[in-house]
């Protein structure tokens, strides 16, 4: 099941999104949350009168940095031996179609197309055969990173914590199971020349090492969103840029680079 966040006459609400066309797609609005038992209302609205949001509204987003030995090697890193984990604020995080505000105190900022899980369920010290029993869903995601000031600062909190760096969407995807989503495409374009391809089997460390990493450290809750790391290909971005994010299996994440008013 595809389920969106969006808006409609100044109400907010989730939807499970059906059809298979773009210009078909409509949400059955959900009765309640969808990260407790929930029903459809059988209210059905077309997608395209709608405002989608960012799928879930995170407590906190960790990402997973040089997760893709292609991508250590393009930015100069060696491979980290265990997961290295980083935070992006909930202020961050933006929806499809929202503008990626291009920030004023760097003049390189790179997109990165990541996969994104979605925690379902509050849980800790998470076993790793229990990974899959705490996942909600996927959706996709663009770690959106002032690569300047990356290396300047010697760390990432400005660098890709700045609102607007953190998109998410279209949707989360809960029909894929973990083996599945372990081997999908991930692509990423910008004015329609592809940039980024690769599959989420070449990640150094997969999601179930990823979680159980976290989750030792810190309670997740539902909602939570974990960055799986980007593979080659990352760049510059300027303003009027279109960039999209495809994930197999899940959709597409577009947004346009403004400049920051």
């Amino acid at each position: 099941m595809r389920i969106a966040r969006f808006s409609i006459d100044g109400n907010v609400a989730f939807g499970a999104v059906e059809g298979d066309r773009p210009d078909e797609l409509v949400l059955d609005i959900i009765k309640g949350i969808p990260f407790a038992d929930f029903e459809l209302s059988g209210t059905k609205v077309p997608l395209s009168k709608v405002r989608l949001l960012p799928p879930v509204l995170p407590n906190k987003v960790v990402a997973y940095g040089r997760n893709y030995a292609d991508h250590a090697k393009e930015l100069g890193n060696e491979v980290p031996d265990v997961p290295f984990a980083f935070f992006k604020p909930s202020t961050s995080v933006i929806g499809p179609g929202d503008a990626i505000q291009y920030p004023s105190f760097s003049a390189d900022v790179h997109h990165e197309a990541e996969l994104a899980v979605v925690i379902g369920r509050m849980c800790r010290e998470v076993p790793r055969e229990r990974v899959k029993d705490v996942i909600f869903g996927y959706t996709c995601a663009n770690d959106i990173t002032a690569r300047d000031v990356q290396k300047r600062e010697k760390q990432w909190a400005r660098a890709k914590g700045f609102d607007t760096s953190c998109p998410l969407g279209p949707w989360v995807e809960t029909g894929l199971d973990l083996e599945t989503a372990s081997d999908l495409t991930v692509q990423l374009t910008v004015n329609g020349e592809q940039r980024q391809l690769g599959r989420t089997s070449e990640m150094i460390h997969p999601i179930e090492d990823l979680i159980v990493n976290i989750s030792e450290a810190m309670t997740l809750l539902p909602g939570d969103v974990i960055l799986t790391g980007t593979p080659a290909g990352v760049g510059p971005l300027t303003v009027g840029d279109e960039v999209a994010v495809t994930i197999e299996g899940i959709g597409t994440l577009t947004n346009k680079v403004v400049k920051r008013g």
